[in-house]
């Protein structure tokens, strides 16, 4: 079954969503265990990663599970990108370095 452009914008956008339950846990560990600002941004990390089972499912509908897999590693790229944008962590040149592989690897297994 052949995916359209419009099922990979969608597979990107559920690994972004995805990506935000990082960024809530991360934020909810800045506060007191069990505090309402803990239990608050818990609760959203629970919410998005809710939100992204749905999309999850939609997209596996449309296409296989094997094309799909192979675009986790963005969510790798996104985290990366939303701690530097919400927590001002340092980018290394490691950590683009192992970016850049992830995305050649996408699109070396793209192509076959």
């Amino acid at each position: 079954m052949m995916a359209g452009m419009k099922t990979y914008l969608g597979l990107v956008g559920a690994f972004l969503v995805y990506s935000f339950s990082s960024v809530f846990t991360r934020w909810a560990a800045q506060f007191p265990f069990l505090s309402w600002g803990y239990l608050w941004r818990l609760g959203c990390a629970v919410g998005v990663l809710g939100v992204y089972a749905i999309l999850w499912q939609q997209i596996i509908k449309r296409m296989r599970l094997s094309d799909a897999y192979m675009f986790k590693g963005t969510t790798i790229i996104f985290v990366l990108l939303l701690s530097h944008l919400f927590f001002a962590e340092a980018i290394s040149l490691n950590n683009a370095i192992g970016a850049a592989v992830i995305i050649s690897g996408i699109a070396l297994n793209a192509k076959s």
